[in-house]
């Protein structure tokens, strides 16, 4: 077994409390640590988005807790990668009526993809995150498990993870809460030490994505526009644009049909957005394509689970039953409002993760 000091990890700094005292938990175990940061997108895109993730606020925040730790930093430039893969599938997922959850892709692509392959051509052994996530290993399978603070846990996210990757991964703040992390920042006197939360996509400006499609779609609007909003088989008025909305959604529809409606249908190819009553959003069964297991190798005998369907989501006793590789059915206790295709569906045994899937 290696010393700790012959170690190496690199720590993914985003300039962030929570990468920033992951560094620093590290640094007191010993290990040999380098910092990066990422750049996942082009702020110049976005001259007025330039705050949050990726920001060059928060690349000098690195920078600093890097110094202040005595460790290299280095910020690294995977803006094409990021764009090709991520927000890419996020305009193309929409353009499908989907709604997609970006985070996901991302934490597979570039923080368990590209970043970790730079680490390792590094000389690195594992690499290190601000995640509020645990990390076992049992029958011969690496599996994510919640965090101990609930209501930071950030398991749903990282479904899509690789074994291989999760073999190479540490989560220092897994068994903290925020509170002892902003704590231990503090007492420290990090930089980072009162930076706010991130509570939108960091791509996103103004946490508005309709923004990123007209800029990236500009006649999106002119396409789309005036398609059928249809209601019991009867087209009861006009949308702005199918992307523009999501399974779910009830304001503004700008129908009056003297109650409230919903969507509970987005066609793509038909350009239609079909709405219903509340009780039209209920559904007890779906199916899950793209899965990723994580503590089973495969589940053969159908098997009881807790089922995500969004992040924010507390989850609701279901059934899983594999049909094959790539597809699992997830069959309710009871029926689930809104469940909504290119989102992720996460399945729980407890706190840990069997694994997961997009919704289809």
């Amino acid at each position: 077994m290696k010393d700790k000091k012959d170690i190496t990890v690199v720590v993914a700094m985003s300039g962030g409390v929570d990468s920033s005292v992951a560094a620093v938990l590290l640094k007191e175990e010993g290990y040999n640590l380098i910092g990066i940061t990422m750049k996942t997108w082009g702020f110049d895109d976005f001259p007025e988005k330039d705050s949050g993730c990726c920001s060059l606020e928060t690349i000098y925040n690195a920078r600093n807790v890097a110094n202040q730790l005595g460790i290299p930093h280095y910020t690294l430039d995977f803006t094409e990668k990021f764009n090709d893969t991520v927000i890419t599938n996020f305009i193309s997922e929409y353009m499908q009526g989907h709604t997609p959850n970006p985070c996901v892709l991302c934490n597979k692509v570039i923080k368990w993809g590209a970043l970790l392959e730079k680490a390792e051509s590094l000389g690195a052994d594992f690499v290190a995150s601000g995640h509020y996530a645990n990390l076992f290993f049992e029958n011969s399978r690496y599996y994510v498990s919640r965090g101990k603070d609930l209501n930071k846990d950030q398991s749903y996210a990282l479904w899509q993870v690789s074994q291989y990757a999760l073999s190479k991964t540490l989560f220092p703040i897994g068994s903290f809460t925020k509170p002892v992390i902003r704590e231990i920042a503090k007492k420290l006197d990090l930089k980072s030490a009162a930076t706010p939360d991130s509570q939108e996509i960091c791509f996103i400006p103004d946490d508005d994505y309709r923004k990123l499609l007209e800029v990236r779609i500009p006649d999106i609007k002119e396409k789309l526009n005036n398609g059928d909003i249809v209601y019991k088989d009867k087209v009861i008025g006009k949308h702005k644009g199918y992307p523009y909305y999501t399974i779910g959604q009830r304001r503004g529809l700008e129908i009056a049909l003297g109650k409230p409606v919903y969507v509970t249908k987005i066609d793509a190819e038909n350009n239609i957005i079909v709405v219903d009553d509340e009780d039209g959003l209920y559904t007890k069964e779906f199916v899950a394509k793209e899965i990723n297991l994580m503590k089973y190798s495969e589940i053969s005998t159908p098997i009881k689970a807790v089922v995500k369907i969004r992040y924010k989501d507390a989850g609701s006793p279901a059934t899983l039953e594999q049909i094959n590789e790539s597809h699992i059915k997830v069959i309710f206790d009871e029926p689930k409002k809104s469940i909504t295709p290119g989102q992720s569906a996460v399945f729980y045994e407890g706190d840990d993760l069997i694994g997961g899937g997009i919704i289809q």
